[in-house]
């Protein structure tokens, strides 16, 4: 199975810790060269440090606030101007939690342009070059919400459905050709966002974390949540040249909490 991807460059969104993160030192541990995309710089350079470069990789970040769309625009530029990119990883985090009838307007709009329009307008750069290397990889990373709502994230599972149809459509327009399109959708995993989810239940509730804890782990096949290296797997795996026949799809990694098919 080829899973090498020397000489292969990849962008990483939300990298500076969580599943982003762990997504990019997998893909460095593979070969590939790796730019850092969050806000925060000092997270991003310590994210730096954990990169493999055994193999000669060079890495690197840009420091970036989702919500300046033209900002974002001149430094994808910019970096396409220096390097090539074949992998991008679209991943930024998640909306704040709560009821739908609890968000206003524009929580859904700030949703909407961090996650659907800063992944089109990223994509819609680099796909080009893609087709011209003849070689992409274009990786959402979603929610299991995109197959079963979930409870008290109403912006998200709506934002995070219309990002898994953009994906889809995108697929099917681009499939002739040498680049695939897939969304891997994490269940509940070790991360920060885990851990304010958790609490914001708790103080909703008024049950210990350790219970809701507990009780979110019942409901999981596996009973335990997913560590961020075992999301990053399958991204790393759907990156590299051996999935070259996957396009499309949507993929649980959720430990089978997600009831439907």
């Amino acid at each position: 199975m080829n899973l090498n991807l020397h000489g292969k460059n990849a962008l990483v969104g939300g990298s500076s810790r969580g599943i982003g993160q762990a997504i990019a030192i997998e893909l460095s541990r593979l070969g590939a060269n790796v730019t850092l995309i969050a806000r925060d710089v000092k997270k991003l350079t310590d994210s730096l440090a954990l990169l493999d470069r055994s193999s000669g990789q060079e890495h690197d970040f840009m420091a970036v606030d989702y919500s300046d769309r033209e900002d974002l625009k001149r430094k994808i530029r910019g970096l396409l101007f220096e390097k090539p990119i074949h992998i991008l990883i679209n991943n930024t985090g998640g909306p704040p939690g709560g009821a739908l009838m609890e968000a206003d307007e524009e929580a859904f709009l700030a949703a909407f342009s961090n996650h659907l329009l800063c992944n089109h307008l990223i994509t819609r750069m680099i796909l080009p070059v893609m087709q011209e290397l003849r070689y992409g990889r274009i990786i959402n990373i979603i929610s299991t919400s995109v197959k079963q709502p979930l409870d008290n994230l109403g912006v998200s599972n709506t934002i995070r459905a219309a990002v898994a149809n953009w994906a889809k459509t995108l697929a099917n327009e681009v499939g002739p050709g040498h680049v695939t399109v897939n969304n891997v959708l994490p269940g509940a995993t070790e991360t920060d966002r885990l851990a304010e989810i958790i609490q914001r239940k708790a103080a909703m509730t008024g049950l210990a974390p350790k219970d809701i804890m507990e009780k979110m782990k019942s409901s999981i096949p596996k009973r335990r949540f997913a560590k961020p290296e075992e999301i990053a797997a399958a991204v790393a795996f759907l990156a590299s040249p051996a999935a070259s026949y996957i396009h499309g799809i949507n993929l649980p990694v959720d430990g089978g909490r997600t009831k439907c098919l």
